[in-house]
């Protein structure tokens, strides 16, 4: 694989965290800390000052002072906003996981916003009209099947096709930087909910994915890539001092993020994944669940920082809507032990193991676009214990960090108070010193 990558250093990156006055021990405080919104206007406006400026974001997209970009941009005198763009749950993230999002006209700043998820999911010739520079700003979860990162892909072809130059303002991996987990995706099993081969927890920046997508998988933008600064890669989105915003309806909080790589593998069964619930993806089950049997199978496994709780829930919207559900509530105890799509696994398994007759797979294959694969179901039928099938893309997880190391931009030490990782372990990457790019 080719290992050219052309970074725009915006940022000094900060070796250590100094503890603030209302900062929590070990966070970083606000003096550190600047999101890649905040470094462009404050050091990097030369990117798209006196520019038509066409924006990708949803409600994500603010800076520290929770100001939304659009409204930023539109009110800034050397800035000339002309277009925005919405991903999957549209600009103002008000639309449910698929639903089709139309193109309208935004009525806070009477601009055009044009639908990236619907009939067209890449910007059209037509759709970049009175643009000069794209901008792309939205959180992402550290999760491969989460489909922004692939907005932001397919904006980048655009941005090479018409010959316009792209910009991403960096964000944090809001489950960190250093975990990596899971198969890595078999290109056979290409999708919008997996467009390119890696790992289910990737444990990248969208600005390091931007970079790895545009260098490994030639699309060749004119990219530039607005980096943080004060991020280092063993931080948690709450070691930041940013407040959440939810980057999708059924993505509440950071505890929701972090079971959201395994427990989302129940998408594709015949179980409810906790949508319509106070707690999606943490709440798991079905109609013909036992509840404590479940929780019990579950507990005896004595699976890494995570505990069971026997629950049901009755979810108002998705599968299972207005039926009373059996099942279990994941509790995270340890969330630097805790595994989420080793998790997720041991509870596709167990379901599968005490309700075989009723639990089954979608069938439209959609339980092999999440996990990037058919052998995982496969062996799921088959009996295959959990940790022989997690043994199988071990070897394909060690080849991905060899290369995803070429790409990583933000440094790696350890967290305050916290024992240092494994940085040969597959589960706890690491970038090796000197490859900070």
């Amino acid at each position: 694989m080719k290992k050219k990558v052309s970074i725009l250093i915006s940022a000094a990156l900060v070796a250590s965290v100094v503890t603030t006055a209302g900062a929590s021990p070990g966070k970083s405080g606000e003096d550190e800390f600047k999101l890649g919104v905040d470094v462009l206007m404050e050091e990097e406006l030369e990117l798209v000052e006196g520019k038509n400026v066409g924006l990708v974001t949803n409600p994500t997209g603010v800076d520290q002072e929770l100001n939304n970009i659009v409204d930023v941009l539109d009110e800034h005198p050397d800035v000339e906003l002309t277009a925005l763009y919405g991903p999957e749950h549209g600009i103002r993230g008000d639309a449910q996981a698929g639903d089709y999002v139309e193109s309208y006209i935004d009525e806070q700043t009477n601009l055009p916003v044009y639908s990236l998820y619907g009939e067209t999911r890449k910007p059209t010739e037509e759709m970049l009209e009175d643009v000069d520079v794209l901008l792309y700003d939205i959180q992402d979860v550290g999760t491969r099947f989460y489909t922004y990162i692939y907005t932001m892909a397919y904006l980048m072809e655009a941005a090479e096709e018409n010959d316009i130059p792209v910009v991403v303002l960096d964000r944090p991996n809001p489950i960190n930087g250093e975990a990596v987990e899971g198969p890595v995706l078999d290109p056979d099993f290409e999708s919008f909910v997996g467009l390119y081969p890696i790992p289910l927890r990737h444990g990248m920046t969208s600005g390091e994915l931007a970079h790895f997508f545009n260098e490994e998988f030639d699309i060749d933008a004119d990219l530039s890539v607005v980096e943080m600064e004060g991020w280092e890669r063993w931080m948690y989105y709450d070691d930041t001092p940013l407040h959440w915003v939810l980057q999708s309806p059924n993505m509440p909080t950071l505890d929701t993020a972090l079971v959201y790589p395994g427990a989302a593998l129940i998408e594709g069964t015949n179980a409810s994944e906790g949508r319509g619930t106070t707690k999606p993806f943490e709440l798991l089950g079905a109609p013909f669940v036992n509840s404590t049997e479940l929780a019990a199978e579950l507990n005896a496994l004595e699976l890494p920082g995570v505990t069971f709780r026997a629950a049901s829930f009755t979810p108002v919207i998705s599968k299972h809507q207005g039926t009373l559900s059996n099942g279990v509530q994941i509790h995270i105890d340890d969330r630097d032990a805790f595994k989420p799509v080793e998790t997720g696994l041991h509870i596709v398994q167990k379901m599968l193991e005490l309700y075989p007759d009723e639990f089954e797979f979608l069938g439209n294959n959609f339980f092999d676009n999440l996990i990037g694969n058919s052998y995982v179901r496969e062996d799921l039928l088959n009996g295959v214990p959990a940790d022989d099938i997690i043994a199988k893309w071990e070897g394909e997880l060690e080849e991905f960090m060899d290369v995803r190391s070429d790409y990583l931009l933000y440094e790696s030490n350890d967290a305050p108070g916290r024992s240092p990782g494994s940085p040969d372990h597959p589960g706890r990457g690491s970038n090796p010193p000197g490859n900070n790019k």
